[in-house]
């Protein structure tokens, strides 16, 4: 948050400038003050102090407040740690966390809202018209694929996951106008994904890619035009020294993202008897074994070795 202020401060007025001079010196202290003394103190008018903060994306001076305190006081760093040959199993743990956490706390504050409310709402057109939305990803994104797959057939949509290179290129091509090709890539790099996209923008599918900016396929994703939608996933994780885990997981959050906003885009009627159906039906066959045996315990349980006759 505070990377994106200072970055902002050449294009703001005179005046909103010296408000944000005063925040970047004592962030922790802007957060807590009145607004009658952040504007003494950058020499400003009330007025002047919520229209900085307007002018940096927030509603008001109390959004702000809220976000630059979460911001602050997280006491998480959001500088990556590369692990060392050297390292204790505790320093491990410690860099492995803070690395995850500090990605997502990233993602929070810099993701893009336009972009994301373009991709809900194609997903959710799409399942609520019946067309298909396919998820393509290779190596440790083809996992992602997976997962994301798996969560969207649950919201009772037509949806795939596809590793495979050449059974990718045979399922773009499939594609039609009101399908979604959904494309996770850590590199941005796979000359695979790389062609699925461009074949899926040439079927007039929308093409959903989440992805490093600045990549050949985020770039791809630019050019598309209105059908094309970039969902940026930037980490500074060096994939060259260890598994890229942050990056998997950070695609993940995203993925679930995607899933809450067009489960809530669908509605709870039509969800809700669905999904419960389906955890009565996966209930009854977590306790098929138990019923066969027909020997409760006192607290309801059953047991697994009682010689019951089925």
């Amino acid at each position: 948050m505070l990377e994106r202020i200072r970055a902002a401060i050449p294009a703001l007025p005179p005046a909103e400038q010296r408000v944000a001079k005063v925040l970047l010196a004592d962030a922790r202290g802007f957060a807590t003050l009145p607004v009658t003394e952040i504007a003494e103190r950058a020499h400003v008018s009330k007025p002047t102090v919520v229209r900085f903060c307007r002018s940096v994306g927030y509603d008001g001076l109390a959004d702000f407040k809220l976000k630059l305190a979460g911001s602050v006081n997280e006491g998480v760093p959001f500088v990556h740690r590369s692990v060392d040959e050297d390292d204790k199993a505790g320093d491990i743990v410690v860099k492995v966390v803070d690395n995850a956490v500090a990605a997502f706390l990233r993602y929070r504050n810099a993701a893009g809202q336009q972009a994301m409310e373009q991709a809900i709402a194609a997903l959710a057109e799409a399942g609520q018209a019946g067309r298909r939305i396919e998820f393509y990803g290779v190596g440790n994104s083809g996992i992602v694929a997976q997962d994301a797959q798996h969560k969207f057939f649950r919201l009772g949509v037509s949806s795939a996951a596809v590793s495979d290179g050449h059974v990718q290129v045979m399922s773009a091509t499939m594609l039609r106008e009101g399908d979604c090709a959904v494309i996770i890539s850590n590199s941005g790099r796979s000359r695979d994904l790389l062609d699925v996209a461009e074949i899926a923008r040439r079927k007039g599918a929308t093409v959903i890619v989440i992805t490093a900016s600045g990549s050949p396929l985020a770039k791809e994703a630019m050019q598309g035009g209105a059908r094309h939608v970039l969902l940026a996933a930037d980490h500074p994780e060096d994939a060259d020294r260890y598994s890229p885990m942050v990056s998997r997981l950070l695609h993940l959050v995203i993925i679930d993202i995607l899933t809450t906003g067009v489960a809530l885009r669908l509605g709870s009627a039509r969800l809700k008897p669905m999904l419960a159906e389906i955890k009565r039906n996966l209930r009854q066959r977590r306790y098929a074994a138990a019923e066969r045996t027909g020997v409760e315990f006192a607290d309801g349980g059953v047991s697994p070795s009682s010689s019951a006759t089925p």
